[in-house]
């Protein structure tokens, strides 16, 4: 019979190999589903994961949809290390791109300067920070559920952006589409390539990044962080305040997942309309466990998410199979990422079950 064994100590080996084996599982996986299909798994899957690699348009588009992945993803990893389930960043992702987004309607052909952007980031990071709040506050102040508040406030903010572009933000010469108006030049990030999408959101992203792994590497905070998440008895003894924490990493995470917000509406799209995100804020769970809760890894678990998108995009058109193949092959990364994390805290023995006999057991 087969049992889990907590181990004694983590092994660095097992954690470092363990999202290595949830992406090689995962892609077994995807092979079967292609062969059901009555495609060629081999090809499929070039198609899939290689082909974006060799076309310099491809790559550009991975870094634009690994941009708002590493920022909400860097603000998850705050809070999961602190042992603070925050699932609604989708929901504050969202809100900070109303925040910043009615910024730019507001001023939009008045021929406002160029403050405009850097005031939409502001209130973009503020809006996600605020709304973040609402589950903090709930767990402390009256013991909520911090993962069924932050979840439910998703759909929230899902029906106040449809309320908003379909109504009083709706483009009146927009033919009766529900969007808002163009973003006016001042209210958008230039290009990092003339031509391209690629944009100076993908820069901010990076130096995120690098402060975040000052910041929980070198900092107190990040120490006090890091320990309430691998012994909050210890932490409560050196004089830690959970509840504070609490906050602190919502906040944290508010502010990155509504920056990521407000920078992919001045960005790529230009304009608010609902369903603008293809759940950037879920994805960002599954980036923040692959790459282990680190800055770092979190950015190149984002431009593999990111390859997904892409190569889903190209299997559509080339293989005829569908997009919603993508969310299928994220959910399984998700399921085994979380399956092989059993093994770093865990080891499988083999236990020889006893026999019975009539005196007992032998």
């Amino acid at each position: 019979m087969l049992v889990l064994e907590r181990r004694g100590e983590s092994s660095t080996a097992i954690a470092i190999a363990s999202p290595l084996l949830a992406i090689a599982l995962t892609l077994a996986t995807i092979a079967v589903l292609f062969a059901l299909l009555g495609k060629n798994p081999l090809q499929a899957l070039a198609v899939y994961f290689l082909d974006p690699l060799t076309d310099s348009y491809a790559l550009q588009e991975m870094a634009v949809k690994a941009t708002p992945l590493v920022l909400i993803g860097v603000g998850l990893s705050f809070c999961y290390l602190a042992n603070v389930w925050n699932i609604g960043a989708e929901g504050q992702f969202l809100i900070g791109a109303l925040s910043g987004g009615w910024l730019a309607v507001a001023t939009h052909g008045t021929g406002a300067g160029p403050w405009v952007l850097p005031a939409m980031l502001v209130l973009g990071a503020v809006g996600g920070a605020l709304y973040a709040l609402i589950p903090a506050i709930c767990k402390v102040r009256f013991g909520a559920s911090e993962i069924l508040v932050s979840l439910m406030l998703v759909y929230v903010a899902d029906l106040l952006l449809d309320y908003l572009v379909r109504g009083p933000w709706r483009d009146p010469q927009g033919y009766n589409f529900p969007t808002t108006a163009e973003f006016d030049p001042v209210a958008l990030l230039p290009a990092m390539i003339e031509g391209s999408r690629l944009h100076y959101g993908a820069l901010i992203a990076v130096v995120v990044v690098i402060v975040a792994t000052v910041v929980l590497g070198r900092t107190i905070r990040g120490f006090e962080i890091r320990l309430v998440g691998a012994a909050s008895k210890a932490a409560r003894f050196s004089g830690f305040d959970a509840d504070r924490l609490v906050v602190t990493t919502f906040v944290i995470s508010g502010v990155l997942a509504g920056l990521a917000g407000v920078i992919e509406i001045a960005g790529p799209v230009g304009h608010l309309q609902p369903a603008f995100s293809p759940g950037y804020g879920f994805t960002a769970i599954i980036v923040a466990f692959l790459g282990r809760l680190h800055p770092v890894g979190i950015l190149f678990a984002a431009l593999f998410l990111a390859l997904t998108f892409i190569g889903g995009e190209g299997a559509q058109i080339t293989l005829k199979v569908p997009l919603d193949l993508t969310k299928v092959f994220q959910g399984l990364l998700l399921f085994y990422v979380l399956a092989c994390d059993s093994l770093v805290l865990y080891r499988i023995r083999l236990v020889m079950p006893q026999r019975r006999t009539a005196d007992g057991i032998a």
